[in-house]
């Protein structure tokens, strides 16, 4: 900053701040200004705390890694994605396979995408039965898996250097979610995905756990979180109310799309809960759930209503009708279950996908 005869005027930190204005006006941006301006001043604060070089190619290389995976998704934003995982050694004559083929192949013929890890395995299975066109791959740079899966063209893929930055994209760009029968990468993303649900750091998706036809793999999960983890009190009773386990394609199928067949979205504001529905239920149905949910409200009732302010103020899915209520944030696992008692109300429409998208 200068002064009327030419001399830098205000502190360092003011010259910056003004340099850094200028430097996004002469590159054109317009939109969310703050926001760029404050990954630029962040990686100038990097510099000047001394960071070490480790830290900072880290920083740097995940930053470009997002921003190329974000380039990736961009064109398909408003489509809905599914992500699924599984183990890469699942030979391509396994039921696992085929399984997932199957399932892929039912998703895309209802309109959605798959996102997988772009590798062999259970990732090529699903982009198979996808199809190139409705795939899109977030591979990982290893040694010993280079290159994307052959189903999936080089321009629907992204490679990551980082685990943390790839498995952030596969979740981040999906409304849901199908694990097959995998190793510990895929036990990983599922615990992690649900610890994300269980903490309400993620929004509700419909989660399938898809076992091969007769496979008893899942099952074997539950059974060691019911008599493990349960009594051990490390988990909550209905952290497995949001899981779907099943043999079955059509299933697993309707899981997926039949999550968002009512429901389309939720907000907090303040201690109420907002979500956002396709169609408005009616008195009797609202009283049905007053009576069946009411373990999971801290007062009151839902109250079928209009926008709230702050969804006003912030042009929140305003043309959607809403139920509101005092929902204790400690019931999050239940969401699931209120989300499908939505979905199956008579005024709820016969199908539908991620509204929100469009």
């Amino acid at each position: 900053m200068t002064d009327s005869q030419g001399v830098s005027s205000g502190t360092p930190d003011d010259q910056i701040a003004d340099e850094l204005r200028g430097v996004l006006a002469e590159a054109g941006i317009t939109r969310n200004r703050k926001l760029v301006r404050r990954i630029l001043e962040t990686g100038l604060g990097l510099g000047t705390d001394g960071a070490s070089r480790l830290d900072l190619k880290i920083a740097s290389a995940a930053l470009a890694e997002m921003r190329e995976a974000f380039g990736l998704f961009a064109p398909f934003a408003r489509t809905p994605k599914v992500t699924i995982f599984g183990s890469a050694r699942a030979r391509f004559d396994s039921p696992a396979y085929q399984q997932t083929r199957n399932v892929s192949a039912a998703l895309a013929e209802r309109g959605w995408m798959v996102v997988t890890g772009a590798g062999p395995g259970i990732m090529q299975a699903a982009a198979e039965g996808a199809g190139a066109q409705h795939s899109l791959g977030v591979s990982i740079r290893l040694p010993f898996e280079e290159k994307p899966n052959s189903s999936i063209e080089g321009s629907r893929n992204v490679a990551m250097k980082y685990f943390f930055t790839r498995k952030l994209m596969l979740v981040k760009e999906s409304h849901g979610f199908v694990y097959v029968p995998g190793g510990f990468g895929t036990l990983d993303e599922l615990f992690e995905l649900l610890t994300l649900q269980q903490t309400g750091k993620s929004e509700p998706t419909p989660i399938v756990l898809l076992d091969e036809p007769g496979g008893r793999l899942w099952h074997g999960l539950r059974a060691f979180a019911q008599e493990q983890l349960l009594p051990a009190g490390v988990i909550s009773p209905d952290d497995f109310d949001r899981v779907l386990l099943t043999d079955s394609v059509a299933a697993a199928a309707d899981e997926i799309t039949g999550f968002w067949r009512n429901y389309d979205s939720l907000r907090w504001a303040g201690d109420r809960l907002v979500l956002r529905l396709r169609a408005e239920p009616t008195a009797a149905e609202i009283a049905g759930l007053d009576d069946s949910f009411s373990d999971l409200l801290t007062s009151g009732g839902f109250q079928s209503r209009g926008p709230l302010r702050r969804e006003i103020r912030d042009h929140d899915r305003l043309d959607l009708p809403r139920l509101v209520c005092h929902f204790d944030p400690f019931k999050v696992g239940s969401l699931y279950r209120l989300i499908r008692a939505l979905n199956a109300l008579d005024s709820a429409p016969r199908s539908g996908s991620p509204d929100h998208l469009r």
